[in-house]
């Protein structure tokens, strides 16, 4: 460590009352581990040989020093997901949209602040498949001496959903890139890592200890790779408190729904004497297509109970469960407070509609000389071979165009029966761009082309208000006067529904290259992802900052 940083941190364990953030630094050490799941043994990746990886912890305004090192095959890098990156869009980590990957032998060292942000997100390879199991929870504390808004917890415990494939992942998706197949669904899903019992095998779940009349905040996070998720505890009410790192207004419900890349903090109260309890987290899926089925199980085990005690069970909520996803999607409010106030921009700089679509190109290697790809108006994004940032930041030319369109290029009935005949896309390299400090709406709408379901997406640097929603086509005329301005929830991930829209919006305040992708691993690897770029504005707190000198080279 640094002389500089080991006085600031001395300073802090001096005076720990007047120190209001500090320096963290964290090392991973990208490394192959040997595990035995679903009576299954195989090698893959992890940061520090954990799977979850491990935890980092930090408060409000906070500096974080990951460096990060790759000991594998597999080139890396990793996103901080939900962090905004204020100026340091260089350690946000998309392979090839901000940086380029870590090659086997070499390390970068990510450095950010976490400036006015409190609550759960989570950091994971952001390359090819590998998040499968390189990913871990961020716990960002309120600064010192502010509470929470809500009451203060007995405990805090992190809850990671996952997806777990008994074949190598990499594998997996390379093989339905050659054939332009979809890919081979999970094999069972992950609670902290354990994907419990399964059929033809006995295998270990994980438990959450719990003591009688204590409250616990949970952090949960959906860390999968392609599911949508629901979280249930047998017998107990959950209170929601927070979403993506943004507080809410509280409402209590049974069950939860997570979209992958999307985290939800809950308060459980321990209101038994004793006894044990089923966790369970299920898929959902409201589309005639391929998905992992299984339920994965836990325990929630009361301090005391006697040894043999029968585990209370659950109903779990069907696959396709729409009205609850839509019940738990409806009831997420912005806590709006003087201290948390909801700023939506009213007037629109940038109004664009995006269409969600999937589709087929031709494919002479692949099996029936197609290949299944994905687009925003129906364009397929293609990676470069160096970083859209870069080309950016230095000007290089031939690398992008910033001709994204706003609009889809044929408008048509997008969720209805008679949809297009021609399924190809147009593949390109298309970013769109905005001023610093214009405001922007975006409509996500879903089509029925192909495959008609639900569209996890995520942007990167920024939170985005979630101000309206609803099925079928989206009407530019009487939708938007039904927008919530008031307190709509604040996220960095949604959730599109199966043919229909969501309408949000975010002021580009933050300048630099930003991903725009669907959070379903299959859909970004055909191409379900764009970029803005947000130039910068007035002086040097309204522009992008330079490249660290170790910057990873492609």
């Amino acid at each position: 460590m640094e002389p500089r940083l080991i006085a600031i941190f001395m300073i802090a364990l001096s005076f720990p009352h007047f120190v209001q953030s500090l320096v963290r630094h964290y090392n991973f050490s990208v490394v192959l581990k040997n595990e035995t799941k679903l009576c299954s043994t195989k090698s893959f990746v992890t940061v520090n040989g954990k799977f979850p990886g491990p935890t980092i912890y930090a408060r409000e305004d906070d500096t974080l020093i990951v460096k990060v090192t790759n000991h594998v095959k597999h080139e890396v890098t990793i996103h901080w997901h939900g962090i905004k990156q204020l100026q340091t869009c260089w350690f946000d980590g998309p392979a090839y949209v901000t940086q380029c990957p870590i090659k086997t032998g070499q390390s970068f060292v990510y450095n950010f602040t976490i400036t006015g942000q409190r609550g759960t997100l989570l950091w994971h390879a952001h390359i090819t498949w590998l998040r499968a199991t390189v990913h871990g929870a961020i716990v960002i504390l309120p600064k010192r001496r502010v509470p929470y808004p809500f009451p203060k917890p007995n405990k805090e415990k992190i809850i990671i959903l996952g997806e777990w494939w008994k074949s190598d992942v990499e594998a997996v998706v390379n093989q339905a890139t050659n054939s332009g197949l979809p890919p081979n669904i999970s094999d069972a899903h992950t609670i902290n890592g354990y994907p419990g019992p399964a059929p033809g095998c006995i295998s270990k779940g994980y438990t959450l200890h719990v003591e009688s009349g204590k409250t616990y905040l949970l952090r949960i996070i959906n860390a999968a790779l392609n599911d949508e998720l629901f979280f249930k505890i047998a017998d107990h009410k959950l209170t929601v408190v927070e979403a993506d790192a943004s507080y809410l207004k509280p409402f209590e419900t049974d069950t939860i729904f997570l979209s992958p890349g999307q985290t939800t903090n809950v308060l459980l109260t321990a209101n038994k004497n004793f006894g044990k309890y089923l966790i369970a987290t299920t898929p959902f899926m409201d589309a005639p297509i391929g998905f992992d089925n299984v339920s994965s199980t836990a325990t929630l085990h009361y301090k005391g109970t006697p040894p043999y005690t029968k585990t209370i069970l659950t109903n779990i909520p069907p696959l396709n469960a729409t009205p609850i996803t839509k019940t738990f999607t409806d009831s997420l409010r912005s806590i709006n407070s003087n201290t948390y106030p909801t700023k939506v921009s009213s007037t629109i700089d940038h109004s664009l509609l995006f269409a969600i679509t999937v589709g087929l190109n031709p494919c002479d290697k692949c099996t029936n000389g197609n290949k299944f790809v994905s687009a925003i108006n129906n364009i397929t994004f293609l990676m470069p071979h160096i970083s859209l940032l870069q080309a950016h930041y230095y000007n290089i030319k031939g690398i992008f165009t910033d001709d994204f369109p706003a609009n889809p290029p044929m408008v048509f009935d997008y969720t209805g029966t008679n949809q297009p005949d021609n399924l190809h896309t147009e593949n390109g390299t298309r970013v769109y761009r905005l001023n610093f400090n214009s405001s922007v709406e975006i409509v996500l709408q879903g089509t029925a082309m192909i495959a008609p379901e639900n569209h996890p997406f995520h942007l990167h640097g920024y939170n985005f208000f979630v101000v309206g929603q609803g099925l079928g086509n989206f009407d530019p005329e009487k939708d938007p006067l039904g927008f919530n301005l008031v307190d709509p929830v604040e996220r960095n991930t949604l959730s599109v529904p199966n043919n229909g829209w969501v309408a949000i919006r975010f002021r580009a305040d933050n300048p630099g290259v930003w991903f725009l992708h669907c959070h379903l691993e299959v859909h970004t690897t055909w191409g379900l992802k764009m970029a803005f770029i947000v130039d910068n504005g007035r002086g040097f707190n309204e522009s992008i900052l330079p490249p660290p000198k170790d910057f990873p080279k492609c």
